[in-house]
């Protein structure tokens, strides 16, 4: 099956009603974390045998929480979230056999994926389906993929789908996912 030229991927396009928003409970933890770090860095000198074990324990504790804790603050504290609902989105990928690529193709195009019996996914496959859903299955974004040597190349661009038809695609997802 050719593939297409897509210039845009699902989680590099844009949708209106989803927007990318710094996470209030992220913040807070990013913030405990670096505070934490802070502390127990601190306390190593407060210890009058700096050359023991408990220092050098605190000391590298207290490095790494706050070196998580700046990470966690620059990178992790963003969530993406579907405006009309409020609900925050999660990202996935899921893996197909090649032989469930035309039966796919054909369910992303058409708009509605059906949950029929014959599609399972697997651990890794050729065809790879990227999904951004809702949490409260109010929003789907679908695309699909085909392994061409040393890279996924998207099949199809991206299909976006709102109430009963994301409600379906989070019902297919249940439905096709490896026992």
């Amino acid at each position: 099956m050719a593939t297409q030229t897509i210039d845009a991927t699902i989680f590099a396009s844009t949708h209106p009603d989803i927007v990318k928003r710094t996470s209030i409970p992220g913040l807070i933890f990013s913030a405990v974390m670096l505070l934490l770090g802070v502390l127990v860095f601190a306390s190593t000198f407060e210890i009058t045998d700096r050359s023991s074990t408990l220092s050098m324990l605190l000391m590298v504790l207290g490095t790494a929480f706050f070196l998580l804790g700046i990470f966690r603050l620059f990178w992790k504290s963003k969530e993406v979230v579907y405006l009309p609902t409020g609900s925050i989105t999660k990202e996935r990928s899921i893996f197909f056999d090649l032989k469930h690529m035309g039966k796919l193709k054909e369910m992303i195009e058409k708009g509605h994926l059906a949950v029929e019996d014959g599609v399972k996914s697997e651990g890794s496959g050729n065809v790879r389906m990227d999904i951004i859903l809702s949490q409260d299955n109010k929003f789907a974004a679908v695309q699909l993929f085909q392994f061409v040597p040393y890279t996924y190349t998207p099949v199809t661009s991206v299909h976006y789908y709102t109430g009963n038809d994301a409600a379906t695609v989070s019902a297919f997802l249940s439905k096709c996912k490896v026992s």
